[in-house]
């Protein structure tokens, strides 16, 4: 039908802020394209994105017709179906996480919704970890990949799967170090999220004002800076252990460390009723002994 092609034209384009890239990844010219979403602003009355000298972004009308299309979708899809069976589900499910967690977490947690419902897509975003749950609640993102904070907004759903222990690195092979010194270390650090607060709460505990080399925005930076030699970086091991500059780097020994991190699986609660997304968040149920669901 017309109006869902001009859904999936406009969710391409929500996700990419991109005319150009939009229109070339779904085959159309940049006017057809333009045309589209006048058409959209001009059935919904409002107007679904702003065009700037710094690029494109979502009017609040347009995150929320973002929402209503891709319902719209999954359910013509399941319409389509025909009364077919659960295992015939089908939608596009879009998932945020970070590069780490992708190597290392969404092959076994997405794989029993990939066999139980095969003809569902997942489009995969990848991305600093500490905005998983912005993107989540900007309506980005259907299920996200995140580390969790102590206290879970109201608006979010999350079970954590694992958790992974912050560790202290160093540039260099192994060697046998002095004692560690917090307080006469440089340090490289997250210039935001949960590391960089755990970091923050650590050097409290230590009493010590740390001396910050440099701050990131993400962790391969993190550990790049550190194996450049700027200072001692604070990482979770899952990242350090499946990093490339793994082999330029040690790990450091201390008497205390910063606190470990929960890392969980997210949904928004309003998308529980959600046929797809309610699919997802069943099928990545963890080993009920291990299980833990968070919520506010």
């Amino acid at each position: 039908m017309q109006d869902h092609d001009q859904y999936r034209l406009f969710l391409h384009l929500a996700e990419t802020l991109s005319f150009t890239r939009t229109a070339a990844d779904c085959h159309v010219s940049p006017a057809t394209l333009s045309r589209t979403v006048q058409r959209l602003e001009a059935a919904t009355g409002h107007r679904l994105l702003d065009r700037g000298p710094h690029g494109v972004c979502l009017t609040t009308h347009g995150r929320a017709f973002r929402q209503y299309a891709a319902e719209a979708l999954d359910l013509w899809a399941r319409y389509r179906s025909d009364g077919a069976a659960d295992d015939d589900l089908s939608g596009h499910l879009r998932v945020f996480a970070s590069v780490t967690a992708c190597h290392t977490l969404l092959p076994d947690l997405l794989t029993p919704l990939r066999e139980a419902h095969p003809r569902v897509s997942i489009s995969l975003r990848t991305g600093d970890a500490a905005a998983a749950l912005a993107l989540l609640d900007q309506g980005e993102a259907d299920l996200a990949v995140a580390a969790l904070p102590a206290r879970i907004p109201a608006t979010v759903l999350a079970r954590q799967v694992t958790q992974s222990p912050l560790v202290l690195v160093k540039a260099g092979p192994e060697s046998a170090d002095g004692e560690f010194t917090a307080a006469a270390e440089p340090f490289v650090l997250p210039r935001q999220g949960l590391v960089r607060a755990a970091a923050d709460q650590w050097f409290r505990e230590l009493g010590i004002h740390p001396h910050i080399a440099a701050e990131t925005d993400g962790h391969e930076a993190l550990l790049t800076l550190v194996a450049l030699g700027y200072g001692t970086g604070i990482i979770p091991d899952l990242v350090l252990q499946h990093s490339g500059l793994r082999a330029r780097l040690r790990q450091v020994t201390a008497s205390s460390l910063p606190a470990q991190l929960a890392i969980g699986i997210c949904i928004r609660r309003a998308d529980v009723h959600r046929p797809l997304v309610a699919a997802a968040w069943a099928a990545t149920q963890p080993d009920p002994r291990t299980r833990t669901e968070q919520t506010a």
